[in-house]
Order: structure tokens, then sequence, then C-alpha cells
């Protein structure tokens, strides 16, 4: 009823696309824009700390919009096209199943100040799509770290320093896959990744919607 009672309204009032701001489909994020981002060959696009990182588009246009209206912009509904969008990428590069969806986590305050965390939505979508575990709970971070994308490599690394904390209570069965929204440097992987070993978790994959860089 209450999933009707929302398309009832969005049809009323017309719900526009976010980034053409035309109604005709009455979605959020419309098939063209939707279809206007292109993914990255199905390939690794680096290495960090042994771990292969693969990234699913380039960070600009409706892909570059779409992830800062779900992060800054109070927009969780575009958390499902982000996800559609890597797991469209995903599947030429995995069929397996065997993996536990681990998104970046934020500081609690950042959480409250925003009211989700856009990674957590992202990622619950993103198992559903693929058919893998969701486990938002293995990572916490537990040190309020700076905003990193002004601040460089050596930078980053001190910011992220203890910045998280595992909890292995909570490791399900499976590889692990951490998400993200952007991969820069790297630092964030490098620092979860290094984490996670001091407890002889090293089954890791890392994945993210896009990177600064072409191919």
């Amino acid at each position: 009823m209450k999933k009707f009672l929302i398309g009832l309204l969005d049809w009323i009032y017309k719900k526009k696309c976010y980034f053409c701001r035309r109604s005709k489909e009455c979605v959020k994020m419309c098939s063209e824009c939707y279809n206007d981002m292109e993914l990255l060959p199905g390939k690794v696009n680096r290495i960090i700390d042994g771990k292969n990182v693969y990234c699913a588009g380039i960070y600009e246009k409706n892909l570059q919009k779409l992830i800062r209206g779900l992060k800054y912009h109070n927009q969780p509904d575009l958390a499902y096209y982000l996800a559609k969008f890597m797991a469209e990428y995903w599947v030429k590069v995995s069929n397996d199943k065997d993996f536990q969806v681990i998104p970046v986590p934020i500081y609690e305050k950042r959480r409250k100040q925003r009211k989700y965390n856009h990674m957590e939505l992202v990622g619950e979508e993103f198992a559903k799509i693929i058919g893998c575990d969701y486990n938002p709970n293995l990572i916490k971070r537990i040190k309020d770290t700076k905003p990193q994308y002004n601040l460089k490599k050596q930078q980053r690394m001190e910011n992220l320093k203890d910045a998280f904390e595992v909890d292995v209570s909570k490791l399900q069965q499976g590889k692990l896959l951490l998400i993200d929204d952007i991969c820069t440097t790297g630092s964030t992987f490098e620092e979860m990744i290094s984490e996670l070993k001091k407890y002889g978790i090293n089954d890791i994959v890392c994945f993210t919607a896009t990177t600064p860089f072409g191919d």
C-alpha cells in the first residue's frame, strides 16, 4: 500500500529526472540520462597492497552528478541507480556470488549530518542485484577524519591512520568486496586492508563506482 501511494503521488506531481529535469518517465533518473554514463572495461584498474581494485566509470558528467547528489544533496533514491551501474560493470568481471559486500563506513557524527551513509544504501542495492551477501557491520570508522579531496597522498594516509575498527564477530562466509564511490589515491582502501590483515583477513577485492582517471 505504501509503495502504491508513493507511486500515485509521483504520478500526480510528476517526479522529474534529477539530471535533465524532464518528467516524461516520472523517475529520479531517466533512461536517457542513465545511458549517458559509460562503463570502463572490465579489468583491474590498479593494485593496492596486493589487492585488485576495479572502477566502474569515470568521475564526470552524469556519474559525477549522481554521486554528488546522493552523497551531499540528500538524494537517497539515487542509490539504486549507482548500484545498478556498478552491478552492470561487475558482471563483466565476475559471476561469483561468494562475496560479502562491505561498504566503506563513515563516522557516526557525519552519518547523523547526512542522515545516511550513501555507500551503505548502494551496497545493499548492489548485493540484491548481484545476489551476494551484504555485511555493513564488519568495519566501523572510529575516527572523525577530515574530507580527503584536498589532501595529498601522505596527508591522506595520516588522516586515515587508525580510522577503522574490525569486529571479527561480524565476519561472514565468502570473500570481501570493499566498495566505495571513488578511488583517487586508494588511501581509504589501503588503511582498511591493513586493518583487516591484522585479523588474518586477506581474501579481499576492492571496487569503486568511479575513478578520476581514464583507462
